[in-house]
């Protein structure tokens, strides 16, 4: 279930800027003027809770699935950490509260990922653990297809190294 793939030059650099903190990568998804926040659930207080679940089948899949054992071993043994600050910044990047700015100011993704070797092999197991945990929080299928584009674009823009495979 990845999007397709969309040809681009390899831009190994650190060059490319930064998205601005306050636009998000989930804004592009087509919504009928609702966030991607808040067609998570029609119930405003059901909506945190899914990001948490969405967050915590994203790491279960990473942390138990063997298939993943490329990325899960760029994560600390103890994912506590990775999953409370995933689930902040995801929450905002969606398009809800900024929870993650609120606490560490701009994401800078690219930057904070710079010290991991990510090639297309780790972008597309971490989409693979995504694309899995929208499955197993039953997010609606045509939304879950328009948040993996998304994610994808994201996802792709963490490359930093060239693909040796």
């Amino acid at each position: 279930m990845q999007p397709e793939q969309p040809e681009r030059p390899d831009q190994s650099d650190s060059t490319r800027s930064e998205p601005a903190a306050n636009k998000t990568e989930s804004d592009n998804i087509e919504t009928s003027g609702r966030s991607a926040f808040e067609l998570l659930s029609d119930n405003p207080a059901e909506r945190l809770p899914k990001v948490r679940q969405l967050v915590d089948a994203f790491y279960d899949e990473m942390d138990f699935n063997r298939q993943f054992k490329l990325i899960r071993d760029l994560h600390p043994r103890d994912l506590t950490d990775s999953r409370e600050k995933f689930f902040k910044f995801l929450s905002g990047w969606l398009g809800g509260p900024d929870l993650y700015i609120r606490e560490y100011g701009h994401p800078r993704l690219r930057m904070r990922h710079m010290p991991f070797p990510i090639a297309s092999v780790e972008r597309d197991q971490w989409l693979s653990c995504m694309a899995h945990a929208l499955k197993v929080c039953e997010i609606e299928p045509g939304f879950a297809e328009k948040l993996l584009v998304s994610f994808f674009k994201t996802a792709d823009f963490m490359r930093n190294r060239p693909d040796t495979r």
